[in-house]
């Protein structure tokens, strides 16, 4: 009895698990914006944020990895919102050591938390754009959501109906042309 119940405690512990870093979850207290910081980047500089979005290009230099990143607002977890078409901007997320482009790949969910070392003039196309950057401590890339299938069920369907099957009804008699027996 000692074992099951063990057993089934194990269980319901690994069912509260999650895949997500507690640094992800919780917001830094008062932490700046990414609007707040293109703004006034004097200020912010050394702040500990949270920050997430879409990602929007990936280039890998020789000791680290920039993410750019179109921001959007959080979740209470941590993960950004799928439809969110007011961005307050554009940041650089600075990842130490090499991410995969093809695996942290534009269109890509992820929530970065670390600290603020500023901002860079950067292109984005030909418009000279300012950027946050953020030195990632913790980052977390958000699995693809699966598209929800709304098929809708009519509820008066029967599978087994047949509109021509009418084993009540008489057989079908024309009434000028009759059977001709």
């Amino acid at each position: 009895m000692k074992i099951l119940l063990a057993l089934l405690a194990a269980l319901l512990m690994a069912g509260c698990a999650t895949g997500v870093p507690e640094p992800i979850r919780s917001a830094p207290e008062a932490a700046p914006g990414v609007q707040a910081v293109r703004e006034a980047p004097d200020e912010a500089v050394g702040e500990t944020v949270r920050w997430g979005g879409v990602i929007a290009e990936v280039r890998n230099r020789s000791d680290h990895t920039e993410l750019e990143v179109v921001a959007r607002r959080l979740q209470s977890g941590g993960r950004p919102v799928d439809r969110d078409d007011a961005s307050p901007g554009r940041f650089l997320a600075q990842v130490p050591g090499f991410l995969d482009p093809a695996i942290y790949a534009a269109g890509r969910a992820i929530t970065v938390r670390g600290v603020v070392q500023g901002v860079r003039e950067q292109a984005v196309g030909e418009y000279a754009y300012s950027f946050p950057v953020v030195q990632a401590e913790v980052y977390h890339l958000w699995p693809e959501r699966e598209p929800v299938r709304d098929y809708r069920r009519d509820p008066f369907y029967d599978p087994w109906y047949d509109p021509w099957y009418r084993p009540w009804h008489r057989p079908y008699r024309h009434p000028y042309y009759g059977p001709y027996w």
